[in-house]
């Protein structure tokens, strides 16, 4: 009993380190994007570094030898989709303090349940249902949709933050997309394979949009190449764990608190990048995270 206490115990924790590399992930590529970097170019250097450390570890493993036709073709389709995904993500990143775009992307749960009934007939369950008004109520409050907390009004609050929200909102469309395929088209394929496809795709994405850009826009001063080799790190660690050392522990059923990420970003946006909301604002960060956790961690 006390052992299964301890592997519980690590898995939270290293939850939790996920949970904050990625967070610092985002924060870094803030760091990046403020000091010249484009968003393909960011995109470009995380997938690679990422791909680079996965194909090792498929490598080693043999872990590509049972991956079927099909499913191989699902797995370039949402590879495709965390590409433009992460264009989106980092998009709303540049635009947005990092915690606040980080909770927009966070309605994904909510978008999942959506795509799962569109294309699979999957009725959405009541606890969604539920939680979908409280998170929306806690967005509200989080933007500051109104513009009370930053004196702009409604208008001016929106020309601020309308090209953020947008894109971290079909960030998250795309992830809850690629969820759901990933669950019915792929499933069974090992993680490690899907993440590879997935961050090699995402490379060839990056190196489009990088190419529409004119090319990639690397950082004009030393902080930009500090966010840039962070995030790479940052982004390729928490992935290669996620993967790798959490399955072994049997704690998937915990992965709701990975939705503690916006807080870690909150925290890590302040220390590093002097971002800070109202305390309205915190307060609708609270029931939106409080209502994801809940979502996540309930029984089924």
């Amino acid at each position: 009993m006390s052992a299964m206490r301890r592997g519980a115990g690590a898995g939270f924790a290293l939850l939790l380190l996920i949970a904050l590399l990625m967070a610092c992930n985002h924060v870094a590529a803030r760091l990046a994007f403020d000091h010249g970097a484009s968003v393909a170019t960011a995109v470009g250097f995380r997938s690679l570094g990422t791909a680079l450390v996965v194909t090792l570890l498929v490598w080693r493993g043999g872990a590509w030898r049972s991956l079927r036709a099909r499913e191989g073709r699902s797995l370039l389709f949402i590879g495709a989709l965390i590409g433009v995904q992460s264009l989106l993500l980092y998009s709303a990143v540049a635009r947005l303090p990092v915690a606040l775009a980080l909770l927009v992307f966070n309605t994904f749960p909510l978008l999942t349940a959506f795509w799962a009934r569109v294309l699979y007939g999957h009725r959405p369950e009541r606890a969604v249902l539920v939680a979908m008004p409280v998170i929306l109520f806690g967005l509200v409050l989080a933007l500051d949709v109104l513009g009370a907390a930053s004196g702009l009004g409604a208008a001016g609050q929106w020309r601020e933050i309308g090209a953020g929200v947008a894109f971290a909102l079909s960030g998250a469309v795309m992830f809850a997309l690629a969820l759901v395929l990933t669950q019915h088209e792929a499933g069974a394929v090992d993680g490690r394979v899907r993440t590879l496809v997935s961050m090699a795709v995402v490379v060839v994405v990056a190196c489009a949009a990088a190419a529409v850009q004119g090319g990639f826009q690397l950082p004009d001063a030393a902080p930009g190449w500090w966010g840039l080799v962070l995030l790479t790190v940052l982004y390729g660690t928490g992935i290669t764990i996620l993967f790798t050392v959490l399955p072994r522990l049997g704690v998937v059923g915990n992965s709701a608190v990975l939705n503690v990420e916006p807080v870690f970003a909150l925290v890590v946006g302040w220390l590093v990048l002097r971002q800070s909301v109202a305390g309205m604002q915190m307060l609708g960060a609270i029931i939106v995270v409080a209502a994801v956790l809940w979502l996540g961690s309930r029984r089924r």
